[in-house]
Parts: structure tokens; sequence; C-alpha cells
């Protein structure tokens, strides 16, 4: 799989409600506490404008911190085997039908060899890390440095915290034989979009894409098909690569069968 780095912010799915600041500040491997708590994340600090010449002084360090969490990722990940990245809200309750169906998904996965990769944090994510785990197979957690956000679920038996919303999504990729979506926010859709972006380009290959949730993604399909495809801002196999499903077993069967 090919690794790519992009720019973009993501994470809507994320609690961000300033009322409930976590205890606990989770900075790429180090773990801060009350006064050292800081009020910005690393990533919002590269992409910050300021003065003419501060890049000078800062930027260019920037790139050997950068350096160091891909080789983090690439070493923690490097003998993974075959995994797949399965997303999901944080916002997902444990009595929502959607947690189950995740659990259950990366149970069935893991019945099949699969290791499970997620974003690490509670809701879908913790579903597919829990089914995962009480499967016996390999769950895996890749954290990302939020202000808002405390660290990884308790499900998570390989753990990366990463400061890189970009060294991050190339762990996904990479280390994935595709993805499963379960229904999310503005990360879900940033992760979704991506992979379909590289598969489209040919930067990667193979990649199923399961869309769990025929209610939830249905509208989605519809307008690529009425309003993208129509207007010939893609082609019907571009969306065809997209597979959408309420049946647990379905997505399992259908993602084994693609991932040749």
């Amino acid at each position: 799989m090919a690794s790519f780095v992009s720019l973009a912010l993501h994470e809507g799915d994320s609690m961000t409600d300033t009322s409930k600041r976590p205890e606990t500040h989770q900075k790429g491997p180090v773990r801060l506490k009350r006064d050292q708590m800081p009020d910005s994340t690393t990533d919002q600090r590269l992409l910050d404008s300021r003065g003419p010449t501060d890049w000078v002084h800062t930027d260019p360090w920037r790139v050997l911190r950068i350096q160091a969490e891909f080789v983090e990722g690439f070493g923690a990940l490097s003998e993974l085997g075959p995994a797949v990245s399965i997303f999901g809200s944080a916002r997902t309750k444990p009595d929502d039908p959607m947690y189950e169906a995740g659990r259950q998904i990366a149970a069935k996965l893991c019945e099949q060899g699969y290791a499970i990769i997620t974003g690490g944090g509670p809701g879908a994510m913790e579903a597919a890390n829990r089914g995962a785990s009480e499967c016996g197979g390999v769950s895996v957690g890749l954290g990302i440095e939020l202000p808002h956000e405390q660290g990884l679920n308790d499900w998570v038996d390989i753990g990366t915290n990463f400061r890189y919303f970009f060294v991050r999504k190339t762990m996904f990729v990479k280390y994935a034989q595709g993805y499963i979506v379960l229904p999310g926010g503005f990360g879900t859709m940033d992760e979704l979009f991506e992979a379909l972006t590289l598969a489209q380009t040919g930067k990667i290959t193979s990649f199923p894409i399961v869309l769990f949730g025929t209610e939830y993604w249905g509208g989605l399909i519809d307008w690529l098909r009425s309003t993208m495809l129509a207007d010939g801002k893609v082609g019907s196999h571009d969306i065809d690569m997209l597979h959408l499903t309420d049946d647990v077993d379905e997505a399992v069967s259908w993602f084994i069968e693609q991932d040749v």
C-alpha cells in the first residue's frame, strides 16, 4: 500500500465540548495532567499562521518530529499481518445498534485472521476494538492528540498515539487491506473519501470499502449517482468501489471476497 501525506484536519466525530475537558492529555507518547496540559495541539501549531520569519526557526525542525512519528508507526505495525481499518463515530453509544454491529463485524473478521485497526477512541472505535479483543485477535488503536479527548479505549492491545493527523492517516491505509465504515461524522467522511481518492488515482490497488448502514449512507450514495455521476465528475466504476449493506455477515464475506 502506498503511503501518503495529507494535511487535512478531521475528527468531526470527536467530542468538542470544552466543558468536558479531560483530566489527562496525550501528546504523542507523553501523558500530561493538570497545569501541564496545553491549550493547543501539535497539528494546530503546525498549521496556524505566524509572523513572516517564524517558520525559519520552527517548521524545518518539525520535519524531524514528523519523521520520528512515521518511524514509530511503521515500527509498531510492520509485523501486523492482514488487517482491516474500521471507522465510525466516537459518539456512538453502547446501546446503539451500530455499536453491537461494529463489535460483531470485528469479531467475525478476527475469526478469519484479520487484525482490527481503529482510531482507538470511544464509540464505534471502542466497539470494533472490543470485538477483536474478545475474539482473541489483534486489536490496534491509533490515537491522536486532541484538546478535549482522553486517550485510547480499554480494548486496545497495541496502541500508538500520534501528534499529526497525516501520519496517522498513512498508517490506516498502509497497514489495512481495506475499510469498513460505520455511521460517523466529519472524521469518518475524511477517512472514507481519502481512501476513495487514493483508489481512484491508483495510489492503492485492491482496497475494498464497505459502508455499513443503508439508512445512514444511502443518501450519500444516491447523491453521488444523481449529482456527481450525472454531471460527469466521476465514473460509475468509482462509485462501485463502495459496497452498502445492513448485514454483518454480508459485510464480512464481501470484504473477504474482494481482498484478493
